[in-house]
């Protein structure tokens, strides 16, 4: 059974190549030129992953993300030029499983989809079991973070680096490895955005960056759950 992609934006020759190249790939692809159109088309058949442009009439991507993420905990793919450089962070931070800078290659688009899509529908390479890292409880299985016993909402990848560091405290990833064990795939250039979900982990957690608790930072190499 083929995987649903909904490529959201109102550039009709990036819809077109986006389209030509998912089907190629076995992919189901719908389309909407705006944001109003991005949602009735979820809410008449969910898809599997959706590709938003940030810049959309009617809904912005950034909007669609969050009522998406709210909604339908859908994966998200954004779409960015280059200089958005804060709308991707806020992309980010409100639960983007990954963006795409303009221009891109149509291949890369397809390689994060199906790496993104991997991710979701996997896991993060640990057996299901719980996690105690301090007074955090990190259940692998029900992908749910408890603290203290209450409840904290993490986004799927902010969910898998803090698991992925969790099952082994104390030892060291580079920014690279922990984009790899969140999205399937690690591309150089990118690791960059492991800082951000980091510094929404920290904040959701309650973690101070300069005293942290739970996950530290290792200068010049990257993090690592603390292990006492």
């Amino acid at each position: 059974m083929s995987r649903d992609v909904l490529v959201v934006d109102d550039n009709a020759k990036i819809v077109e190549v986006l389209s030509a190249y998912l089907e190629a790939e076995g992919f189901s692809v719908r389309t909407s030129a705006d944001g109003p159109g991005a949602v009735q088309a979820v809410k008449e058949r969910r898809p599997d992953i959706a590709l938003l442009d940030i810049m959309l009439p009617g809904i912005d991507g950034i909007e669609l993300t969050r009522r998406f993420q709210r909604e339908y905990s859908l994966p998200v793919i954004l779409v960015t030029a280059k200089s958005d450089e804060v709308d991707r962070l806020i992309g980010l931070e409100i639960g983007a499983d990954d963006y795409i800078s303009k221009p891109f290659s149509p291949r890369e688009v397809v390689a994060r989809v199906k790496a993104v899509l991997r991710r979701v529908e996997g896991s993060v390479g640990m057996q299901a079991r719980v996690i105690q890292l301090g007074d955090l409880e990190i259940d692998a299985e029900r992908r749910d973070v408890r603290k203290a016993g209450i409840s904290v909402d993490l986004t799927r990848t902010e969910f898998d680096i803090l698991a992925t560091m969790a099952a082994h405290p104390g030892r060291v990833y580079t920014r690279l490895q922990l984009l790899e064990a969140a999205s399937g795939d690690a591309y150089d250039g990118y690791e960059r955005t492991v800082d951000a979900h980091v510094k929404n982990l920290r904040r959701k957690l309650g973690d101070d960056p300069k005293d942290p608790q739970y996950v530290r930072t290792v200068f010049g190499v990257g993090y690592k759950a603390d292990a006492e």
